[in-house]
């Protein structure tokens, strides 16, 4: 049976991986600076990772949501001593970033009895039916999720956000603290806070989508917090389970639960806790934020004067290089000649920077030192 032809592939077969580097089947080793779309967060096959992957294997590794799982108030009390959001906020858990973004999205409205979102332009929230009604790709929206009630507005422009929620049929604005896919643009500290103050007044909920930038990537737990301001929701998942799928969704403590409101299947299974538990351990135990700050002021020292970079953007390990030509052939020159992967964006000018958090100076040293070379 023929697969369907959804990825254009780069012609590179990884078999084996550990911390920053992968290596394929012709045993050739890659430095991996882009973490298979920021899901590599504590580094390949970490052996505290490992083993307790393996460890919950032996002894159960899923039952339904039906039955007590300590694991999952393990994972969340961790999650919010980590974060620092244990006291405001409950856990939903479940597999994936566009499965956390639709259950916020069904949150928020449940909670106030509206349904239009607002959304911004270059942000990306996932492909299932709500996430991707507010994603800014009309070519990946299907015509049955084109019906979903979404408003598109520029990014930073708190005045456009206030005049749409004051028609009264708004239940949430949802914004990345960072874009992802859309090319590492960025809210300010202003307009954060003056649509939080709006959504408060008005009764809309605030979603701020954590699921690439939360898990220490910016150098803080969450990227917002950089900002000073608090969610109604935040999704999460990519960083969550360095690799194993798991996703959750943080909900504000005056939002209240039901039974029957929300629900998943694989969710917050014995293996995915055993997995986010693990990740949270390893980011606590060896100071990855700290490591992030750190390897984040050295990259963009090293690589501010390299010939064609116009800027570099991003925070944390969450880095874009802008150059003044369309990076496509300088990500296959990089792959195929210096094998190192890195990332594209929707800015086809923009190289994406996402290793795993524990990436060191050397292994930068190693691509600066390659994109001297290929440039």
């Amino acid at each position: 049976m023929k697969l369907f032809d959804v990825y254009p592939l780069y012609n590179v077969t990884p078999v084996k991986a550990e911390g920053c580097y992968v290596w394929d089947d012709q045993n050739e080793k890659y430095l991996d600076l882009y973490g298979g779309h920021a899901v590599i967060s504590i580094g390949h096959t970490h052996p505290h990772f490992k083993a307790a992957i393996e460890e919950q294997l032996n002894n159960i590794a899923f039952y339904s949501n039906a039955i007590q799982n300590p694991l999952q108030q393990e994972l969340s009390d961790k999650l919010g001593a980590l974060s620092g959001c244990g006291n405001d906020f409950e856990l939903f858990l479940c597999s994936t970033g566009a499965e956390a973004n639709e259950n916020a999205i069904k949150v928020a409205s449940f909670y106030n009895k509206k349904s239009r979102v607002i959304a911004f332009k270059n942000g990306f929230h996932g492909r299932t039916s709500a996430a991707v009604s507010v994603t800014d790709n009309k070519k990946i929206i299907a015509p049955v999720n084109a019906h979903n009630p979404v408003t598109i507005l520029p990014l930073n422009d708190a005045e456009a956000v206030r005049k749409e929620i004051e028609k009264g049929d708004v239940t949430a604005v949802i914004v990345e603290p960072i874009q992802g896919v859309g090319g590492l643009d960025e809210p300010t500290t202003e307009f954060l806070k003056e649509i939080r103050r709006i959504t408060e007044e008005k009764n809309v909920c605030l979603i701020l989508d954590e699921v690439q930038t939360g898990f220490g990537r910016s150098g803080k737990f969450f990227a917002h917090q950089f900002h000073g301001i608090k969610a109604d929701i935040i999704p999460m998942a990519k960083g969550m389970g360095n690799g194993f799928p798991i996703g959750g969704v943080l909900i504000s403590k005056h939002i209240e639960s039901w039974h029957g409101m929300l629900g998943t299947t694989f969710g917050g299974s014995h293996l995915a806790c055993a997995a986010g538990i693990a990740v949270l351990d390893v980011i606590r135990k060896e100071n990855l934020m700290d490591n992030v700050v750190e390897i984040s002021e050295y990259f963009k020292k090293e690589v501010a004067n390299l010939p064609g970079v116009k800027k570099v953007k991003g925070k944390g390990l969450m880095l874009g290089l802008e150059f003044d030509f369309e990076v496509g052939d300088l990500r296959k020159k990089l792959i195929y000649d210096e094998k190192i992967f890195t990332g594209g964006a929707m800015n086809k000018k923009l190289l994406r920077i996402l290793p795993p958090l524990n990436v060191t100076k050397q292994d930068i040293d190693l691509f600066v030192q390659a994109l001297k070379k290929t440039i």
